[in-house]
């Protein structure tokens, strides 16, 4: 078996064309999408970069890895404690060691251990690149070594790829002469310019006047981004530029498919999509940053596309990130360890149903400190410091008819308020105990060396 895992930094889903955005953003990942199962509810349980891949790796929530920050002890694994031998004991297996042990070849594409001295990032794999830039590399600088790879690799069976894209981050750094492909296209029709003017004369970091959060935007170096976001022209520049980031990350992703393709092996080969958290731009007054435990940061596009599976749908139901890690264990007969909180759905993937959570918590503590509970169409969010932003303690959505989040229920709906808070405070579950019946555990290696099912 071989898997593509491609991983595209701050990546909020409604700006997809797969996922109905008008623009024609993605025609490479929709691709991907109109052979696979596109799901529409997923999200991290942590945000935003380090806390979300530390929870997807580890199959463990925030509360369980201990890192839910970017810095300080917060921002460290939690030690295993005493019943720690020589390596970590396999009940806390990370997603990638579990997927080497089973007899995959890891390889991965990606600055990011070093941008947040992660070190347990590395763990598990097999071949590591650093493209060197921390996270301010363009596609252009980080697909080579992954084509590279390919070329001497795709038809090896086996293995486990993952590519880590950051284009639509900030600061929008594709390269002008590539153009802007949506120069004639209308930009989204939200914020109006009435939100735009509310937002310019509020206040908080990355908000309309304060887009770079703690230092002026350099226009000269970033051409790509205005120096605040006081009109409508400003916001069009604004999206542009992360629109034209996607798209060139997505001509990217073109790039590895041809070259799957050309090794023969693109219709046999596993194809995930997601990302590390979604990107507020304009929602609650953040721009470009993703400073919130809403209905847009923590939501992640993810497309799995995996031969011989019923795809060409999507799938609604309500997903954590790390559910989509132990689905893929699940489904190459792996072990989950019995300390994730990620629950595999493979079952339902495998029938073409849907099979999610009743209910999902996030958590968001680098930014500000709050935590969201989604059921149903609310969204609840509960802020303990708003990290100088204007936030109210509880804010409440209807995100099914109101996705931007402009009219807070809270005060209208205090019975949907106190049934989230509930939720909230029943949130935590214990590791469970006992392994998930499967063919292998994830710590035992595969003595054939294949994966062929």
């Amino acid at each position: 078996m071989r898997l593509l895992y491609i991983d595209i930094d701050t990546l909020r889903p409604d700006h997809l064309s797969c996922y109905g955005y008008d623009r024609n953003t993605s025609p490479n990942i929709d691709r991907i999408a109109a052979e696979g199962v596109r799901f529409e509810n997923c999200c991290v349980s942590d945000s935003p970069c380090l806390p979300s891949r530390a929870a997807l790796f580890n199959g463990r929530f925030g509360i369980h890895t201990g890192v839910v920050n970017h810095g300080g002890t917060a921002a460290d694994l939690r030690i295993e404690g005493e019943p720690r031998a020589f390596r970590t004991s396999p009940r806390y297996a990370p997603w990638i060691t579990c997927l080497k042990n089973a007899g995959l070849y890891t390889v991965s594409v990606s600055p990011f251990a070093e941008r947040h001295s992660a070190w347990w990032f590395c763990a598990g794999f097999r071949e590591m690149y650093n493209s060197g830039k921390g996270g301010g590399e363009r596609a252009d600088e980080v697909a080579p070594y992954a084509l590279d790879w390919l070329e001497h690799n795709a038809t090896r069976d086996d293995w486990f790829l993952h590519v880590n894209f950051w284009d639509p981050h900030t600061h929008y750094r594709t390269p002008m002469e590539y153009g802007n492909p949506f120069e004639s296209d209308p930009p989204p029709s939200w914020p109006t310019a009435e939100e735009i003017s509310a937002h310019y004369n509020s206040y908080g970091p990355h908000s309309a006047q304060d887009l770079a959060g703690w230092a002026a935007v350099d226009p000269e170096r970033f051409p790509r981004l205005p120096a605040q976001i006081a009109t409508p022209e400003d916001f069009r520049k604004w999206i542009d530029g992360y629109d034209v980031g996607i798209r060139y990350a997505d001509d990217h992703v073109g790039h590895i498919l041809e070259a799957l393709a050309k090794a023969g092996v693109l219709d046999d080969t596993v194809i995930i999509v997601s990302s590390d958290h979604g990107e507020n731009q304009g929602e609650l007054n953040v721009y470009g940053d993703h400073h919130t435990a809403d209905y847009v940061t923590p939501r992640v596009p993810l497309i799995i596309r995996w031969p011989g599976l019923p795809g060409g749908r999507a799938d609604t139901a309500l997903h954590y990130q790390a559910d989509m890690a132990a689905t893929v264990l699940e489904l190459l007969d792996i072990n989950v360890p019995p300390t994730w909180d990620g629950e595999s759905f493979a079952s339902a993937l495998r029938a073409g149903e849907e099979n999610g959570r009743d209910y999902l918590v996030v958590s968001q503590c680098a930014w500000s400190c709050q935590r969201g509970v989604r059921q149903g169409r609310w969204m609840l969010i509960r802020t303990y410091h708003d990290g100088l932003k204007d936030f109210p303690e509880h804010m409440l959505f209807n995100v099914e008819e109101d996705p931007h989040e402009t009219n807070n229920f809270a005060d209208e709906r205090p019975d949907i308020v106190a049934e989230h808070l509930a939720l909230l405070a029943r949130h935590g579950p214990s590791p469970r105990e006992g392994l998930r019946p499967a063919s292998r555990p994830c710590h035992t290696p595969n003595p054939k060396g294949s994966m062929s099912r």
